[in-house]
């Protein structure tokens, strides 16, 4: 019988919480994994190295923390993490020097494009992680509808309806030749599925489906993930983002590996991706941290993002945030994007 989340919580005693807690900030610190002599000589923990190491194995068990092969240290687990920063983190609040930094770069003076220019600069500079900012938008284009008619050889128009009532055409260059049969049972699927939902969502899961099952995908599926990957595009002036700093995250030896810095190199370029991991913020009230897995594409199962909506006369129209590894320093980086969240919402209001 498998163990809910519940029930890890539940049998996490006092004890175990301080162990985890110390573990983590330990692995933070260094990137090490964290042995259990180190942890019972760590000030303030008063149990015997065996006690500890039977409750290091305990966390071990319920999935907090997972043992790397090449050592017999410790490090935590994406459920270690989120348990970190749900019950056990500590926030402290930015140096006095680095709130000076923020008032000095988002100044009401600047215009709405270099505030956000700085924004992401700042949060970079502060964190040495990944700063990203999105550019104030209006309401996101979702679909409604959508149709394909072929053009001859292998272009093919797109006709999408999205909101109420906005349409838009866009001539898409394929890959292979379509039957006017098969895009319009693409059609179908894509209107049946994803009718209602934002452009660059759909996209993204579709793109997330294909890096699962590039094998064992049917010629229904490989089409709809190409036509939907060419037409659900939002036009470059509707939304974009600024990211500053993705050389600070090569400091990261778990993020040295070629395929790992690959794909985060792509998804810097490309955006699309970004701008998903951030979509959800928007929604948000506060500071959203996703860790792991929870960022819902394999790709990123070794990053955690911080991010928190920016407003504008009450009104959210866009987000900030920091991307780096799971190792990042959650206490020090969730105040810093709180607070220039708010910064800029205000600069940007008083510029107007």
């Amino acid at each position: 019988m498998k163990t809910s989340n519940q029930d890890k919580d539940a049998a996490l005693n006092e004890r175990s919480m301080r162990i985890l807690k110390e573990l983590i900030e330990a692995y933070i610190h260094s990137g090490r994994p964290v042995g259990s002599k180190v942890l019972a000589q760590t000030s303030g923990i008063n149990f015997s190295s065996a006690t500890v190491r039977n409750i290091a194995a305990e966390l071990e068990e319920m999935g907090f923390v997972r043992s790397p092969h090449t050592s017999a240290g410790r490090v935590p687990t994406a459920l270690g993490y989120r348990m970190y920063v749900d019950a056990l983190l500590q926030e402290h609040p930015p140096l006095q020097e680095d709130l000076d930094r923020m008032r000095v770069h988002l100044d009401p003076e600047l215009r709405s494009e270099d505030l956000i220019e700085s924004a992401s600069d700042i949060l970079s500079g502060i964190t040495h992680l990944a700063g990203v900012v999105t550019l104030p938008r209006g309401k996101q284009a979702a679909l409604r509808q959508i149709e394909f008619l072929p053009l001859g050889g292998r272009r093919v128009l797109a006709i999408l309806v999205m909101n109420q009532r906005d349409v838009k055409n866009r001539i898409i260059q394929l890959d292979r030749e379509y039957k006017e049969s098969e895009l319009q049972q693409i059609g179908n699927y894509l209107n049946a599925h994803f009718a209602g939902r934002e452009l660059e969502t759909i996209r993204h899961d579709l793109l997330c489906e294909l890096e699962k099952m590039r094998m064992d995908m049917d010629r229904l599926m490989q089409g709809v993930i190409e036509l939907a990957d060419k037409a659900l595009v939002q036009d470059e002036e509707e939304v974009d983002c600024v990211v500053a700093g993705q050389g600070n995250l090569l400091e990261y030896r778990e993020l040295m590996n070629f395929d790992r810095l690959r794909a985060l190199l792509v998804a810097f370029t490309e955006r699309r991706k970004i701008l998903h991991l951030l979509d959800e913020s928007i929604k948000a009230q506060d500071v959203r941290i996703l860790i792991g897995h929870e960022l819902g594409c394999d790709i990123f199962d070794y990053l955690s993002v911080v991010s928190a909506p920016y407003s504008v006369n009450g009104e959210v129209i866009g987000v900030l945030g920091v991307i780096g590894p799971t190792r990042m320093p959650y206490d020090r980086v969730i105040p810093v994007v709180d607070i220039a969240a708010r910064m800029l919402g205000e600069a940007m209001s008083a510029s107007r």
